[in-house]
């Protein structure tokens, strides 16, 4: 294991944590607001921290970078951006706020949206800016910006590109693992740029459309206002938040091939199509339940629907309503879509669409086979036949988010969460959803809940960010390395 060459990127990346923290702290001084030194002292940290272990554990330009050596940087770098990220937080708080600024700050870098702030508006801009900063930074991945600001990171490059999104069929968009990190940058700073500007027109302050473009295009859900999007009450900013979070959680190889002018891709896609389904056939389900259920008016239930399924499905996170209070069968439809994510190669969490088209399809095969014992029977996504060990790791994962799921809603029912409260936070953070059911839907915080069963959720919310594999893969060498 090289552990030299792990630390030398490290510092890279600490001092990438360093600029981001320049925005926040330059406002802090631009408004006067008295937090300046609770930014500039983390920014100096990480500087000098970053600096330091460039130069105590410097490489030369070939040193050997593999898969080892990534699963642990990326690890490393998500542990170490929320405990650098939580630091404002701890010092705007105090010393008692620890645990809730861990838990803050790596909801935020790992996008899942889950929040311990419990007067989301009596916040100042600084802390506001700081929190959406760190979900738009984790939404594409520190690596993969690491990747595209500095190019020594290029070294082993498809190993921690690997390591950052394992999805099940990845693609390079461009030959070089830099180029394509900076192409997928680009197209997410675009769409960010594009969701501010039509926010701005549609009234919304500058600053407040900047925090809800970061949270939007990273389906991380991070809102300046304490009811979320419904504090808006417009339905043009809410179908604008849509569309975006709708964009961010497809394939962005897709987005690459209609901004250079080829949308064909877009539309025959078996995934998009599939993700554009369950969106709709949510939107419908709910839709048709606050109908029937409630007695809510065509238009309004259609646009509840549609806000909700997006922002469930995409793992974003944000509220029009109170779904806790709404009927049993769009609570539980709301769960199960819990469990679905955005596109392989989006910035959506959870087991992601296409997992659930392989197992599907896997299931359907398997069920042929009992019919056809003797017939070659692969599975395919579209006209692609999926290899049978991409089937097998799809399989694998799916068993072990459910484990995960499962065994972290056992150990939060220990500690004294209710039955529905324990299992949809443990899907809310294992996904990176942010809301669930119980003590932790929608209006509500988890401010409440104890800090074991906070740091627990902290374990899940990177455990998931980093797609399972990862941090468990990390673990299993470490076993056979003592």
């Amino acid at each position: 294991m090289n552990y030299r060459g792990v630390l030398y990127l490290l510092g890279r990346l600490l001092i990438a944590l360093a600029v981001a923290l320049i925005a926040p702290t330059g406002l802090a001084y631009g408004l006067r607001s008295g937090e300046f030194l609770a930014f500039a002292l983390p920014t100096v940290l990480a500087a000098g921290g970053g600096f330091a272990l460039q130069r105590l554990f410097r490489q030369p330009t070939d040193f050997t970078f593999g898969r080892r050596e990534a699963f642990l940087l990326v690890t490393a770098a998500w542990v170490t951006a929320s405990c650098v990220g939580a630091l404002p937080y701890l010092l705007v708080k105090g010393p008692g706020f620890i645990v809730d600024a861990l838990f803050e700050s790596a909801s935020g870098f790992t996008t899942t949206g889950a929040s311990v702030l419990t007067n989301v508006e009596g916040e100042t801009p600084a802390l506001l800016l700081w929190r959406s900063l760190t979900q738009w930074l984790g939404g594409m991945g520190i690596i993969v910006l690491g990747i595209a600001i500095l190019p020594k990171l290029a070294i082993g490059g498809m190993e921690l590109l690997g390591a950052e999104a394992p999805g099940p069929m990845q693609e390079k968009l461009t030959p070089r693992i830099a180029q394509t990190a900076k192409a997928l940058w680009g197209i997410y700073a675009l769409l960010t740029g594009l969701e501010v500007g039509s926010l701005i027109l549609l009234g919304v302050k500058p600053l407040e459309a900047v925090n809800h473009a970061f949270a939007t295009m990273a389906t991380g859900g991070f809102s300046t206002r304490n009811a979320s999007i419904q504090g808006f009450a417009s339905p043009a900013i809410e179908m604008v938040v849509v569309l975006f979070m709708l964009l961010a959680g497809a394939n962005f190889a897709l987005h690459f091939q209609w901004i250079r002018g080829r949308p064909g891709p877009l539309f025959r896609d078996s995934e998009f199509r599939f993700y554009i389904g369950v969106l709709g056939g949510t939107t419908l389900l709910l839709a048709t339940d606050l109908i029937l259920r409630q007695g809510r008016g065509i238009l309004d239930a259609l646009r509840l629907g549609v806000f909700q399924s997006t922002t469930i499905v995409t793992t974003t996170g944000f509220a029009t309503a109170d779904f806790d209070l709404w009927p049993s069968f769009s609570r539980v439809l709301l769960f199960l879509m819990m469990f679905v994510g955005g596109c392989a190669g989006s910035t959506g969490g959870s087991v992601k669409v296409a997992r659930i088209m392989i197992v599907a399809k896997k299931l359907i095969v398997d069920l042929r086979r009992l019919l056809q014992p003797h017939a070659v029977l692969p599975v395919r996504i579209g006209p692609r036949a999926i290899p049978d060990e991409v089937v097998t790791s799809v399989t694998t994962f799916f068993i072990l988010f459910l484990t995960l799921f499962a065994g972290g809603g056992l150990l939060l029912s220990l500690m004294g969460l209710d039955f529905v409260s324990a299992f949809s936070a443990s899907a809310a953070c294992i996904g990176n959803i942010g809301p669930g059911f119980g003590l932790v839907g929608p209006t509500q915080t988890y401010a409440p809940l104890p800090d074991l069963a906070k740091l627990l959720l902290v374990v899940l919310m990177i455990v998931g960010r980093l797609e399972l594999y990862t941090v468990l893969m990390l673990l299993f060498l470490w076993r056979r390395t003592k």
